[in-house]
């Protein structure tokens, strides 16, 4: 009994060290403007907060899982937290936008580190099917909700304090997370040879993933040829390294390569969702800080039901691609919801029904896609997998928010051109971010319905005397009863 609540006190330590780095990826996008006021920065410069963080984010997620997997998961994980913690305070001080900026590459760097070895750590904690599903669950309501709750906090702390306590709030979460790590995260295995670090092919692939991110938000497209080119290379390479970075059998597990694409379509819409949403509510509706952050608390109440209550019970119920693709079209619908929203919206009609609606549908899809993600990895190479997913999510949320939002200028530019007054041209601009948003979210739930193989295992009956099916499971990590 004291091993089970060990692990789920590890879960709850892991859970809130990937929730404080997820919130940054939101956090800061209702505080812009006042940081934007205080700081000096010019508009096209203000972009940077959020891109540096993405960049590096984004470029070392790959290297992280892999040190994870050679250094230990526990290990690069207490190493992302102190390195989050000590830029969370060089932002919150920061008294330039250039020390700012600084900041927020290195939180990117720290936020890599934690997010590529939490997922792996969960699958080492987690071996049973049931209880791994639920685990699953609970860190798939903060992947998926850390947005909304980003939002939330974000609204807040600006207008209650000020900007600077949006990264200050992570100094007592950083150091408890450490604290509590140190005592519940299992240590890690002492292990003679683990292998070497493909520097090349790590340098290769950060390089390509910053170059994209960075020719994304942008839109510089030589940068992004650039990227493909590099990738090339990487992909080159790592298929004739004897000891490579990313082993390229792991892209022929069928589900992984399925979940991957699942990933980007749905964060595309996801990070789009919340971004536009918030724009939509300031900019159209007039909402303050702390208004728009209270907007988002349906979302986060029901994501939270629904990922902790409701998806582990599906996915054993049901396995896993009937709750996915049921969740990702109810966050098409959501979406599709917020493409008719009018200049003169109103909250009970025009923004709730979407905000629970997409609140249902993240809580319910998220679980099955981790759970599809990492089902077919063997162990030792968790934490890679897990770096994967996490970097297929983030290149998914970069390159849907930057089509999206060009999409939503453009039509914006047009409906000007036309006569239409900005109001109505602004919003006609979201309309159509906000229909493409709910046309990613559709295919995701296409390509994961029809090309998901996820193999259902026979498990013991439950307390209830059901019989319950689970995803497989690698036979190295879960053995099927007998009997």
């Amino acid at each position: 009994m004291n091993d089970v609540k060990t692990r789920w006190l590890a879960l709850y330590v892991l859970c809130l060290g990937d929730l404080m780095i997820v919130l940054d990826s939101s956090i800061v996008n209702v505080a812009l403007p006042s940081i934007q006021s205080d700081l000096g920065f010019s508009q096209s410069a203000l972009a940077w907060v959020v891109n540096a963080y993405l960049l590096t984010f984004g470029g070392f997620l790959l290297l992280s899982g892999r040190l994870g997997d050679l250094l230990g998961n526990r290990r690069v994980f207490l190493g992302g937290v102190v390195a989050f913690v000590v830029a969370s305070v060089a932002c919150g001080l920061a008294p330039t936008a250039g020390l700012l900026v600084a900041g927020r590459a290195v939180q990117g760097l720290g936020g890599a580190a934690v997010s590529a070895v939490a997922l792996s750590l969960i699958v080492e904690l987690f071996q049973d099917p049931a209880e791994r599903a639920k685990a699953m669950g609970f860190f798939g309501f903060v992947m998926s909700g850390g947005g909304a709750v980003g939002v939330l906090l974000g609204g807040v702390l600006t207008g209650l304090f000020s900007w600077h306590w949006i990264f200050l709030v992570n100094v007592p979460i950083g150091v408890g997370v450490f604290v509590a790590a140190r005592r519940v995260l299992p240590t890690d295995e002492v292990v003679a040879q683990r292998g070497r670090i493909d520097v090349l092919g790590a340098v290769l692939v950060t390089a390509a993933l910053m170059l994209s991110v960075y020719g994304i938000v942008e839109s510089e497209p030589w940068l992004i040829v650039g990227s493909v080119i590099l990738l090339a290379v990487f992909v080159l390479r790592e298929s004739r390294v004897a000891e490579p970075l990313v082993p390229l059998r792991l892209f022929r597990l069928r589900n992984v390569v399925v979940s991957q694409v699942v990933g980007v379509l749905w964060a595309a819409a996801m990070f789009a969702w919340f971004f536009l949403a918030a724009l939509y509510l300031q900019q159209v509706l007039g909402y303050d800080a702390l208004e728009v952050g209270l907007a988002f608390v349906p979302t986060s109440v029901v994501m939270a039901y629904c990922s902790l209550r409701v998806s582990d019970k599906l996915v054993l119920r049901f396995g896993i691609r009937p709750p996915l693709v049921v969740g990702l079209l109810l966050a098409a619908v959501s979406l599709a919801l917020f493409s008719r929203a009018p200049v003169d919206g109103h909250f009970l009609v025009d923004v709730l029904p979407s905000m629970l609606l997409l609140g249902a549908g993240a809580g319910i899809a998220f679980n099955p896609v981790l759970l599809a993600a990492m089902g077919d990895v063997e162990p030792h190479e968790s934490g890679l997998a897990s770096g994967v997913v996490n970097t297929s999510f983030m290149m998914g949320g970069a390159l849907g928010l930057a089509v999206l939002v060009s999409l939503s200028s453009s039509r914006t530019s047009s409906l000007l051109a036309d006569g239409a007054g900005s109001l109505e041209a602004l919003n006609g601009g979201f309309q159509l971010a906000f229909g493409a948003g709910a046309c990613f979210a559709a295919l995701a739930a296409l390509v994961g319905g029809v090309f998901l193989r996820p193999k259902p295992m026979a498990m013991p009956d439950d307390e209830s005397g059901s019989p319950v099916v689970e995803q497989r499971a690698p036979a190295s990590v879960v053995e099927t009863p007998e009997g």
